[in-house]
């Protein structure tokens, strides 16, 4: 996978702002981090909101924000940058993990815990005191620039023994637990961000949270506030809201019999 294909930039606070509700003091956390120099790290389930709440803040912060998606794969030259064989010699190319550190980016990376632990150690020396990137292949050392912020996530319903991270690496971050909005503000959201009209967004919210309880039953994945934006977006291109549910909300979810027949039940109760 090529640097290109691997990271995500966004440019410096332009264009609209991320819509993003806060449910707690997570944004002052974060500004104060911010201003403070530490490091960060999001935990929550997936599609909770975490990477919308870093775009969010990097624009409220008016930072550049560079986003890395975290693979086993993923090396430390993915990160920090290799030598290009051209045809007119061999060059050496920054990864995105150095340009942020370079430019003063905010570097954000999904799912840290999927990447090896070889690869999370290149990140110790910017958590710290030092806030230095040393480049072996070069021998340069770089310092981070004023405003680079180093900001992790990660999904703890996922942590296996073999994909977590040592104590050694966590206590360099300050943690912030993200969950699913309350009922009235995760409604507000579906209503924004698919357009969807507030009975139907209260009714899929309604609906996700009865299915969320079916995680004691042996669902792995609950419905996140993303699934219920898709789901909300079929209904309004004219998708029958039962179909809808079935389509963006249940089958993702599970292929068990069981388990869906008894989230296709709770469609059923939910639009009668």
């Amino acid at each position: 996978m090529s640097v290109d294909e691997l990271v995500r930039s966004e440019e410096d606070r332009t264009g609209e702002m991320p819509y993003y509700l806060p449910s707690g003091e997570e944004v002052r956390i974060f500004e104060q981090c911010h201003e403070g120099k530490l490091a960060v790290m999001l935990k929550g389930p997936t599609g909770c909101g975490k990477t919308r709440f870093v775009e969010y803040m990097a624009w409220r912060l008016g930072r550049k924000l560079v986003t890395i998606p975290c693979h086993d794969d993923l090396t430390a030259s993915d990160l920090i940058g290799r030598y290009l064989i051209r045809h007119d010699g061999t060059v050496w190319q920054d990864g995105p993990l150095t340009k942020a550190v370079r430019e003063g980016a905010i570097c954000y990376l999904d799912e840290v815990v999927e990447a090896r632990q070889d690869t999370i150690v290149v990140l110790h020396a910017l958590t710290d005191h030092r806030r230095i990137l040393p480049i072996d292949k070069t021998g340069e050392t770089v310092r981070a620039a004023p405003g680079f912020q180093l900001v992790v996530s990660y999904n703890p319903g996922y942590q296996r023994m073999l994909k977590d991270l040592k104590p050694s690496t966590r206590q360099r971050f300050v943690a912030m637990d993200l969950d699913f909005p309350p009922a009235e503000q995760e409604a507000r959201i579906v209503m924004q961000e698919s357009g969807a009209d507030p009975a139907t967004a209260r009714a899929l919210v309604n609906l996700a949270h009865r299915i969320r309880s079916l995680r004691d039953r042996g669902l792995a994945e609950v419905p996140s506030t993303r699934l219920l934006i898709a789901t909300a977006s079929l209904v309004g291109r004219g998708i029958p809201v039962k179909e809808a549910c079935y389509a963006g909300l249940v089958s993702p979810l599970s292929d068990d019999e069981s388990l869906v027949g008894a989230m296709h039940d709770l469609v059923d109760v939910t639009f009668v």
